[in-house]
């Protein structure tokens, strides 16, 4: 394996590992608002209780998100030199942003909500809740401007020497690609911790343990869940998929496996790419959707991968196509399963309905395989580029940084992380046997 291939796995692995802790923190930060919102309003101490066990679950996440996100940045610099070199004017600044409102916001205030609810009183330990849950998004905001500005780059103009200039940070801020990226991926936050949260109810329903408790659990990670599910596919993803055929038509046409040029072009449901026969191999095809839902007319003509210089075609396409469809197929069952269960819910069954319960306690990493998947299929896109159509991903990497080298810190940060994870999987384990009330009002 060459360099390049090291560089590109080093940061994909590191990036990966960080962002399961960084999903499951945003998105509880929204359902930990709302728990101290409903508190808040009715008086009722569970809404704390509740909100105080899922605080503790976010402090956890948020540590092991700091621990293993700020050795991924200094990869900017270590692995992606030359990238850094042309486009720190740009990135730094967002980066900077996502520095002070994560480390300083954020961690400010959730010191305050873990330790200081007796000074505090409810009314400020409510706003403590709401500048986590803003800090936490404005976070999110800032990173994702910066994925952003890599997949359409706006507000700047190339240097003398190469070098690209920062000439509209507001453009940056409010690039069109952003809107849906960042609804889409916030959206998708909610939904892992609306699963996660759902999750550890059901397990305590059947144990017979924290009833009350699990009953609150189910009852917002499903409605939140339920709603944030169908957000997913419209109009969020929808929008997405709009600015994909708009600025980057081969990474959609190799998102489908759609290799030639086709008026009613079909959506393929099953398929294996055959990159080097250009074709789709066993398709199940559904015709004209992928015209309609790309261009809303069911005979328009949509660009396959022939339309464009192979040069220019995302260099991995069957590993973009499957982890595109495991994304949507995963969305998919979202929407039935927690559909379901939300009806279940307003009918007043889901409690008593073991094998719903069972469902969503089995369910709890699949948000995570479907992020995981969506990341892969937003990255993988964009190649070959590193800034779409801008800087190419050979050209942006440390030139002094060896195979060897890069070998050598992939298996120390695999060591290192994998020692953290069975670290942080004992320290929720521990947290969820405890449960959010003392024993000694269980009978645990």
């Amino acid at each position: 394996m060459d360099a390049l291939a090291l560089h590109r796995f080093h940061f994909a692995f590191t990036i990966t590992y960080h962002y399961i802790f960084a999903q499951l923190t945003m998105g509880l930060a929204l359902l930990i608002f709302i728990l101290k919102t409903m508190a808040l309003r009715t008086g009722n101490d569970q809404y704390n209780q509740a909100a105080r066990f899922w605080a503790k679950i976010f402090a956890i996440n948020f540590a092991m998100g700091v621990v293993t996100g700020i050795p991924m940045e200094f990869q900017f610099g270590t692995n992606w030199a030359r990238f850094s070199e042309a486009a720190g004017g740009v990135i730094g600044q967002m980066l900077a942003m996502e520095g002070v409102y994560s480390f300083f916001l954020e961690s400010t205030f959730l010191g305050l909500f873990l330790f200081g609810e007796k000074k505090l009183g409810p009314r400020l330990h409510w706003v403590s809740s709401l500048m986590i849950f803003l800090g936490s998004w404005l976070s999110g905001y800032f990173i994702l401007a910066t994925s952003s500005w890599m997949q359409h780059p706006v507000g700047y103009r190339v240097g003398e020497n190469g070098e690209i200039i920062l000439t509209s940070f507001f453009a940056v801020l409010t690039n069109p690609w952003l809107l849906w990226q960042y609804t889409h991926n916030m959206t998708a936050t909610v939904v892992t911790g609306g699963f996660v949260m759902a999750s550890v109810g059901a397990f305590y329903l059947l144990r017979g343990i924290h009833q009350e408790q699990g009953r609150t659990f189910i009852r917002l990670g499903v409605i939140a869940g339920a709603i944030a599910s169908v957000l997913m596919a419209f109009p969020t993803g929808d929008g997405h998929g709009q600015m994909l055929a708009k600025h980057q038509p081969a990474t959609l046409a190799a998102m489908e496996g759609l290799f030639e040029t086709r008026a009613g072009a079909p959506i393929a449901l099953v398929g294996q790419p055959d990159v080097e026969r250009k074709r789709l191999d066993n398709p199940i095809e559904v015709p004209n959707v992928l015209s309609f839902l790309t261009y809303r007319r069911w005979g328009a003509e949509v660009k396959g991968l022939d339309a464009f210089p192979e040069e220019n075609w995302p260099d991995n396409i069957p590993l973009l196509y499957y982890s595109y469809h495991i994304m949507v197929g995963l969305g998919t069952l979202f929407i039935a399963i927690m559909g379901i269960s939300a009806w279940n819910l307003w009918r007043g069954t889901l409690y008593g309905s073991r094998p719903l319960l069972w469902i969503l306690m089995f369910l709890f990493p699949f948000p995570f395989i479907a992020a995981t998947a969506g990341w892969m299929t937003a990255e993988l896109g964009r190649q070959p580029w590193l800034i779409y159509g801008l800087m190419r991903t050979a050209d942006g990497t440390s030139e002094l940084v060896s195979a060897g080298n890069t070998l050598f810190t992939l298996l120390g940060f695999m060591g290192m992380y994998a020692v953290l994870g069975i670290l942080y999987l004992f320290m929720i384990g521990r947290e969820v046997e405890h449960g959010p009330t003392p024993a000694a009002q269980t009978g645990y």
